[in-house]
């Protein structure tokens, strides 16, 4: 092994077995041999071939009918798989095999099987977002109290809560199950336009066998041939790239809180897990590593992709060839984030003790703009800025909490006695819409206290069926 994502060692880190059975070599051939069988049954029907063919065919179809030697030799040698498999399958297909591969190219097989893959690939991922969208909905509401710093620059802000902070993970997650459910129609197409992309060994039956293998496979019948139209599957890794990146925003946070200084959250404690081989008291933030890892690489390869959309005339000479190289380890990669992610969503350690003493580590300077606000319609909000500022810059200077040094301002004190400064200083009594946001994040998902199910875009059944209607419902 070269490549660790595929390692029986190191694969669990970066990728999933789930989503390696789909995307590796023995299940492409499969997938290779289920449209051929599919195809050989379609055009049986149409009466294109003999109908006792048909049975034969799909019978043969299986990959252990395919000698690997002789496979191997035939990929060197001619440079794509489908002549070594239509040879292997005609010849355990015995006097049917004449009829395998009825006016298809190798390119109509190999995107059709890429096409069932993705359909595949992206059910798996699907199942994991939505886990993690449950998650996060469960942690946003749990801690919709839960008072934290908020930090821009990575320094104290405003007041937050832990439970808005989960609400913004779980917002662009939501927003790509949808977008998922949105791209599968136009992803998830059968391919089939012969030598040139005119099905002209068919006649007058081109339609007809494409439709019919469409929706023999369960897949979308296009208007015409994608063989050079590549926007389906660079828009599949696009769409991996932006998932990636949403999981590395949460992977970034959680090391961030997780920091000695810091100590808010951590990920789940497993023993042993993210421990180091010198120092015993180490809990290194792992999974949230590989997601990052996952996230740069996954977003390294969508130019592949996207390059790979430059296709010459009516069948690539190079682009085409360079999606094995990055379609797979991208599924494969994003899907082991994602898992990642679910386990750190599902299980997170939140301090929220630690949480308010790091919020109080200033003395209530992280409440200044609340002061500020709360006596802008006495002073003026410049004048109140700047008595504000003085007071902050007093308790700086000699370490003292800025209720204190407020009070002793006279300029501000002639505004509000003691009890108003403690109200003004509370961190809670200033957290905005926080709540609002909250509910709204979670109404956008369907979620509930009492639970139920999240709506997020498409039920399944409907996506195997290659349609949506127009409002994504």
């Amino acid at each position: 092994m070269i490549n660790p994502a595929d390692s029986p060692v190191f694969g669990t880190l970066y990728g999933s077995d789930a989503m390696r059975a789909v995307f590796d070599e023995r299940a492409f051939l499969q997938r290779m041999l289920d449209v051929e069988a599919a195809l050989a049954t379609v055009q049986g029907r149409l009466g294109i071939i003999p109908a006792e063919a048909t049975s034969a065919i799909a019978a043969a179809a299986r990959v252990e009918n395919l000698d690997a030697a002789e496979l191997a030799a035939s990929v060197r040698n001619v440079g794509y798989p489908v002549v070594g498999v239509v040879k292997g399958l005609s010849r355990a297909a015995g006097e049917a095999g004449g009829w395998t591969h009825w006016g298809a190219t190798t390119q109509d097989i190999m995107d059709t099987a890429l096409a069932l893959q993705m359909r595949e690939g992206l059910s798996l991922l699907r199942q994991e977002l939505c886990a993690i969208v449950a998650a996060l909905a469960r942690q946003a509401e749990m801690h919709r109290h839960t008072v934290m710093a908020g930090r821009t620059h990575l320094q104290h802000a405003l007041p937050v809560t832990f439970g808005l902070k989960c609400a913004i993970w779980l917002q662009p997650l939501a927003t790509h199950v949808r977008r998922l459910d949105q791209l599968r129609p136009r992803v998830e197409l059968v391919q089939f336009g012969g030598a040139a992309g005119t099905l002209a060994s068919l006649g007058e039956n081109g339609i007809a066998v494409l439709q019919g293998l469409a929706a023999e496979l369960g897949l979308g019948a296009p208007p015409a041939p994608w063989h050079v139209a590549r926007d389906g599957v660079a828009e599949a890794a696009s769409f991996l790239g932006l998932v990636c990146g949403s999981l590395a925003k949460i992977a970034t946070d959680i090391i961030l809180l997780a920091q000695t200084e810091v100590a808010e959250v951590s990920e789940p404690y497993v023993a042993g897990r993210g421990s180091s081989s010198t120092m015993p008291q180490k809990r290194n933030p792992i999974a949230s590593e590989y997601i990052l890892a996952a996230a740069r690489t996954v977003q390294a390869l969508v130019p592949v992709m996207q390059g790979a959309m430059a296709g010459d005339q009516e069948r690539a000479t190079g682009p085409w060839q360079a999606e094995p190289l990055a379609l797979p380890q991208c599924f494969v990669l994003t899907h082991g984030a994602a898992q990642h992610a679910r386990a750190i969503a599902e299980g997170m350690v939140v301090d929220a003790a630690r949480m308010r003493r790091n919020l109080d580590a200033t003395g209530g300077l992280i409440v200044a703009e609340a002061v500020m606000m709360g006596l802008a319609p006495q002073l003026g909000r410049e004048a109140a800025h700047h008595a504000v500022k003085h007071a902050c810059d007093v308790a700086l200077s000699e370490g003292i909490g800025l209720a204190d040094a407020l009070s002793r301002d006279r300029q501000i004190a002639e505004k509000l006695d003691r009890d108003a400064i403690q109200r003004l200083t509370d961190p809670a009594g200033y957290l905005g819409s926080t709540q609002a946001f909250i509910d709204r994040v979670l109404d956008g998902v369907g979620w509930s206290p009492s639970g139920g199910s999240l709506r997020l875009g498409l039920p399944e059944s409907q996506h195997r069926a290659g349609r949506i209607d127009d409002d994504g419902e």
